[in-house]
């Protein structure tokens, strides 16, 4: 069952950024971003993967897992802001992930070859 309420989070993400793409730059972050263009998005992305991967050296305990968390999460907003600035969903993900579930990883990695 809470696997349900999960999409409903990201569906109602996936809303906000859509709505975000029409906004005036100076009304949210997300608008801001999406003004800023493509580059600013991807550089955005680039420091939270590497904000992952610091918190993830330094992942120890409670306080350390809940950092990583944090910038897990962080990094997944920004590549859905990516994802919906290219006109895409995380149902779009979500599909792709379901297409692969059951292939191993060196099945699923050879058919993209």
């Amino acid at each position: 069952m809470q696997q349900a309420a999960d999409n409903e989070v990201l569906k109602a993400l996936d809303k906000v950024l859509q709505e975000r793409r029409a906004a005036s730059g100076d009304s949210s972050y997300v608008a801001s971003l999406y003004e800023k263009g493509l580059n600013k998005i991807l550089e955005k992305i680039g420091e939270e993967a590497s904000e992952v991967i610091i918190a993830a050296k330094d992942c120890e305990g409670t306080q350390g897992q809940e950092a990583l968390l944090g910038e897990v999460a962080d990094l997944w907003f920004h590549s859905m802001v990516l994802l919906a600035q290219q006109g895409l969903t995380s149902e779009d993900v979500l599909a792709v992930l379901e297409e692969r579930f059951g292939l191993s990883g060196h099945e699923e990695k050879a058919a993209r070859s």
